[in-house]
């Protein structure tokens, strides 16, 4: 058995292991875990309760005595099930919360197999240190530019096709599982936790070439429920930024293709028109409804943007008193022309026009 410590974010993208194992709870491993890590519990949730109780209100020795007999448990069925194939020579690094009791007893039974099992020296709690130094604490490590443009101009769709052609991006929609509106979420999703969504980005951020620009799309400093850590806002902030313009009717076009997820779900689409009541007057909100009812969904993204979006993207930080470095033109937002986009904003990243 060998103690692993990490050093930096990076460390975890070149480790000697095969496969990271989780071992906390199913719950504790959906607030956050190291990205890629799969869970196999030494505790379920129910069960690192009970033991919780027994160790507070009555006995430590019986709390470990009965937490014992519960991870022994778990440990076969998982070495029946998940684990019944690995080969002689899988090489496993298992952590917990701290790299205490669960951990260790795991890696001792992996060990007694003859796996060259690891253990994470200080467990999650020492991974979670190093995500808020990376977005807490530090400097973003490489220039960033934002990609720009009102509602409906396909700039998450774009950064995916840049990606593509090779330029550095990050795309922070898709790590918060959220397209950044009232209409954002995706029908049966859920955002991740705010600490999930930070290991997410930092494990990205830690794969980016600091000589290089990396393109953003501009966002507020929320998406959805998720916030922005302060590294990598105050970077956008100072970025330059370029901008896609297309018309109203190639935008709300769009939209009604990047939305049919939400338009397929009558009742989905009216509570999130619903939602904006806060926002707009009960005509405007009834009128909207009626077009939904109607199925008229590129004049309803049209409505949408003219008179709620559009408005509010106006106002947003990221455009207050600065000037566009470019403005990408284009009269549709079909697959040809968001290719042609992306091959002109993939080409200026790696060329000169940011530097100067």
């Amino acid at each position: 058995m060998q103690r692993l410590t990490l050093n930096s974010i990076a460390d975890i993208l070149s480790l000697p292991y095969d496969e990271v194992i989780d071992t906390r709870s199913p719950g504790e491993y959906a607030e956050d875990h190291v990205p890629g890590a799969v869970n196999l519990p030494s505790l379920d949730n129910d069960e690192r309760a009970r033991v919780g109780t027994v160790y507070v209100q009555d006995s430590r020795f019986k709390a470990r005595r009965m937490g014992a007999a519960l991870v022994a448990k778990n440990a076969a069925t998982h070495l029946q099930t998940y684990l019944a194939d690995k080969p002689a020579d899988y090489r496993p690094l298992v952590y917990c919360w701290r790299g205490g009791m669960r951990s260790n007893a795991i890696a001792l039974i992996y060990s007694q197999i003859g796996w060259r099992v690891g253990v994470l020296d200080g467990g999650w709690r020492s991974w979670r240190r190093l995500v808020q130094q990376a977005l807490y604490e530090t400097p973003f490590p490489a220039p960033v530019v934002m990609l720009d443009g009102n509602t409906g101009t396909a700039k998450t769709a774009l950064l995916h096709k840049v990606k593509a052609m090779g330029a550095q991006v990050l795309d922070l929609e898709g790590l918060a599982r959220h397209r950044g509106s009232l209409f954002g979420l995706t029908v049966g999703d859920s955002q991740p936790a705010q600490k999930g969504f930070e290991s997410a980005l930092a494990v990205e951020m830690a794969k980016l070439d600091p000589a290089r620009p990396v393109l953003v799309e501009a966002e507020s400093n929320r998406i959805g429920e998720i916030r922005i850590p302060p590294a990598l806002w105050s970077a956008m902030q100072a970025a330059p930024r370029v901008e896609i313009a297309a018309p109203l009717a190639a935008r709300a076009d769009w939209l009604t293709r990047a939305y049919a997820d939400v338009t397929a779900d009558p009742g989905e689409l009216a509570a999130r028109i619903a939602a904006l009541q806060p926002y707009q007057s009960r005509e405007t909100i009834e009128a909207w409804q009626k077009l939904a009812v109607e199925r008229q969904f590129p004049r309803l993204a049209a409505a949408l943007m003219e008179a709620h979006y559009d408005p509010r993207y106006a106002r947003t930080r990221l455009r207050r008193g600065t000037e566009p470095l470019r403005v990408y033109a284009t009269e549709t937002l079909d697959d040809a022309a968001q290719d042609r986009l992306a091959k002109r904003i993939a080409a200026d990243l790696e060329g000169d026009f940011f530097n100067t």
